[in-house]
């Protein structure tokens, strides 16, 4: 049997204000060219289907067509939802979608009942975990004593095991889960699923069965052998620039895991970085290879240069990121030595040389007069 490892899709995200909807689906819609060449029999999204509890129409439109591809390619579906799901809407009708190859696993309840496929060496037991939130999900579990992501989803691999324990010998295994496992590397793309404690769980969590299929953490990560994390489908912070985005092909045999194969995906549009000031950057020929790029600019004019974005998108049509960090760096401000014993008209002067890098000029010193004039004569009325 051929498993296709996926998660963090996060349908719906923006990069940086910019929709990624038409890119998202380019990226998922070819996932089922893959399940037709390399002869995919089933497709796990481990979680983060959506970046929105309440995704939008729009997204759940993109989804349901890359959904609807990997089922005409031939796979089974397998999905759990992630901490950006939300688990009861995902899991709505599920009963009905099973019955055409999508498999939702979204409540403490069903964790241990896996969906069983077959190959010609026998059963092949495949258990979603959803995302435990420990608080709702020690209570949903019947256990009130556990403590934290380590003790719920300790109980949840209880009974995966249990059950498993339960299955003819020799049946292979699969868990999706949505976690953040000791070892792994962040982006700065995740949302933190630290709330009130430890987020991490140790590896050793997952023991006794065949492949761990994660999600949660964006950068395709190898735990282990048999533990993997396939990441995000496409960059969605520029901390990851440097990552080819990728899925896991897993692959079994009567004996367990056979071995895994990554297939790296495509790349809609690059991400890059650069440092200059701005008039350098809006003439140089050697930024040439950035204009097709998601870009990231740090400008380090010594003054803050005026409407910089819209002159930079004039260039680099895809700047997405604006930073001002001046060469030498700005003074360290301390509002209350800055402001004491001043008049109001030098504490509104000084806070735009210190905000921009330059004094106010003469048109805009009388601005701030008038301004000022009129909250007084307001505040006497």
């Amino acid at each position: 049997m051929r498993v296709l490892h996926t998660s963090d899709w996060h349908v719906g995200r923006t990069f940086h204000g910019r929709d990624l909807l038409a890119e998202q689906e380019t990226v998922l819609g070819g996932l089922a060219d893959l399940v037709t060449d390399e002869r995919v029999d089933v497709v796990v999204v481990s979680g983060d289907l959506y970046d929105r509890a309440v995704p939008s129409a729009e997204a759940v439109a993109t989804c349901t067509r890359v959904l609807g591809r990997l089922a005409e390619a031939g796979a089974r579906i397998v999905v759990t939802p992630g901490n950006h799901d939300s688990a009861a809407r995902l899991g709505a009708f599920a009963g009905f979608a099973e019955a055409g190859g999508l498999h939702l696993r979204t409540t403490a309840a069903d964790l241990h009942r896996p969906v069983l496929l077959a190959d010609a060496h026998g059963p092949v037991a495949l258990y979603g975990i959803p995302y435990l939130e420990p608080e709702p999900a020690r209570h949903a579990l019947g256990r009130p004593e556990l403590r934290g992501h380590s003790g719920v989803l300790g109980e949840a691999m209880r009974r995966v095991r249990d059950d498993l324990a339960g299955r003819p010998e020799g049946t292979r295994s699969v868990v999706l889960a949505h976690a953040f496992v000791t070892g792994g590397e962040v982006s700065d793309s995740e949302r933190t699923i630290a709330v009130g404690g430890v987020p991490h769980v140790p590896a050793s969590t997952f023991d006794g069965v065949d492949y761990v299929a994660l999600g949660h953490l964006h950068g395709p990560q190898v735990l282990a052998e048999n533990m993997r994390y396939s990441g995000s489908p496409l960059a969605y912070s520029f901390s990851e620039a440097r990552q080819r985005k990728s899925v896991w092909l897993v692959e079994f045999d009567a004996g367990g895991l056979l071995g895994v194969q990554r297939r790296e995906l495509p790349v809609p549009r690059e991400l890059a970085s650069v440092r200059g000031e701005l008039e350098d950057l809006l003439v140089d020929p050697v930024h040439e290879p950035l204009v097709d790029k998601f870009l990231s600019v740090e400008l380090t004019d010594r003054v803050r240069p005026l409407d910089a974005m819209r002159r930079l998108r004039e260039r680099f049509p895809h700047a997405a990121h604006l930073e001002w960090n001046p060469e030498g760096g700005t003074a360290e401000l301390r509002y209350r030595e800055a402001v004491r014993g001043k008049p109001d008209e030098e504490v509104a002067c000084c806070f735009v040389t210190d905000v921009r890098g330059s004094e106010p000029t003469e048109t805009e010193e009388a601005l701030l007069r008038e301004a000022l004039a009129a909250v007084a004569a307001e505040g006497r009325q």
